[in-house]
């Protein structure tokens, strides 16, 4: 069986980083469209659509906790510009300046460079949403020397599938597609040591398409493990080199009026090789790499067992939160186990807005009971779900 060349896997994490850089953009782009800072601004008698100001931004990335102070947000929107994501309305301008200048995200203006690794990420991404949205989806949550993996499949497994659902007309074509996603970081053999192959070979998808993202790590690029997700928790939400007296990610104020927050569906592409026009008239989520705890300390001040959860009189209320999924997630974090808690919530994120809080613990997910499960298997019933999740969540009474 051939090993995994140290070139591959050198070229593979360099497609990962482009991947992340691109995912990152694409969630802020849409962000600023929903807060209005991207817009149509007349400057010198000329009207310049789909822009933003860039002093206005860096405020902005400080306000919603993107950037901890402006030269942090320079740094970030510079990446951004490095990697063709954004650049200065005129081109006049090849560095991101903290000024009243117009920049604007080059998918705004059809200019993003749609290259052949794009468009293998943008197949991958389509098969990745196709997988996760089926019942009876090939992904599973598998174990191999005593690790688990999410997102699993066996290679002949996946092969099987591609043909089942006309993705590709024969298993040799199966092969190389699944060869390209490998080489450019989308799926892994799970120990990292095997190419693609049709056979019992365990591989999962190295980017989880669903979550949530700091711009803060982009500035990890010499570290591929920075920028990796939980394997447990395709909502991971974490801060790099945290504040020890900063909880700001570990509790939210929402807004007790709104209950449910709409979407927009995440793109499907099936075409490796479909016309660019695709790619900026779509809503797509981009994404990338596995393995590091995030918010491993518990966010209860003590242990809370089911009975006591569920004894007469105990001073607890159950809530039900419908949540419809943004295009870059739900955004929270659920550990422990038996019962599980929401560890963290992410202030501008659906679970926020439907009113999730920390410390409550979920009773059901989707109608089903999960008082009894731990966190992992939680995780892995809600990210093969629906978009939109209906949780039931016990609530401490203050």
């Amino acid at each position: 069986m051939e090993s995994l060349g140290s070139g591959v896997k050198k070229k593979a994490t360099e497609h990962h980083y482009r991947a992340e850089v691109m995912i990152a953009g694409e969630q802020l782009r849409l962000r600023l469209h929903d807060g209005k800072l991207i817009k149509d601004r007349r400057y010198h008698l000329r009207t310049y659509p789909n822009c933003f100001v860039a002093k206005e931004l860096t405020d902005w990335l400080i306000d919603h906790k993107e950037a901890p102070d402006r030269e942090t947000g320079i740094r970030l929107m510079q990446k951004l510009m490095d990697h063709y994501i954004i650049h200065h309305v005129c081109d006049e301008h090849s560095d991101y300046k903290d000024a009243k200048l117009l920049y604007r995200f080059r998918k705004d203006d059809g200019t993003f460079p749609l290259s052949k690794d794009v468009k293998v990420f943008m197949r991958g991404q389509s098969l990745y949403e196709k997988l996760v949205s089926v019942e009876e989806s090939i992904l599973k949550v598998r174990e191999e020397n005593s690790v688990k993996y999410q997102r699993t499949f066996l290679g002949s497994e996946m092969i099987d599938w591609l043909i089942q659902e006309g993705e590709v007309e024969n298993r040799q074509e199966a092969v190389e597609l699944g060869r390209a996603l490998l080489e450019h970081g989308i799926i892994q053999h799970v120990s990292n040591r095997h190419h693609f192959f049709d056979s019992d070979i365990l591989y999962h998808f190295w980017i989880n398409f669903r979550r949530r993202r700091r711009l803060t790590e982009l500035l990890n690029e010499n570290s591929s493990r920075a920028l990796s997700e939980s394997p447990d928790s395709p909502f991971c939400l974490r801060k790099l080199n945290p504040d020890p007296g900063n909880t700001s990610f570990l509790s939210v104020q929402t807004n007790k009026e709104i209950k449910v927050v709409s979407a927009v569906r995440r793109s499907s592409i099936t075409s490796l090789s479909g016309n660019s026009n695709i790619y900026f008239s779509a809503p797509p989520t981009l994404v990338f790499p596995p393995v590091a705890e995030c918010n491993p300390k518990s966010v209860l001040k003590r242990p809370v067992t089911n009975e006591e959860l569920l004894s007469p009189g105990a001073p607890y209320v159950k809530k039900t939160l419908t949540i419809v999924g943004d295009a870059v997630g739900w955004g929270f974090v659920v550990r422990g186990g038996r019962p599980c808690h929401i560890q963290a919530v992410d202030p501008g994120g659906p679970a926020a807005a439907a009113g999730m809080k920390v410390c409550q613990f979920v009773f059901s997910v989707n109608g089903v009971y999960v008082l009894h499960l731990d966190y992992q298997t939680i995780s892995s019933l809600i990210m093969t779900g629906p978009r939109t999740l209906v949780m039931e969540v016990m609530e401490a009474i203050e």
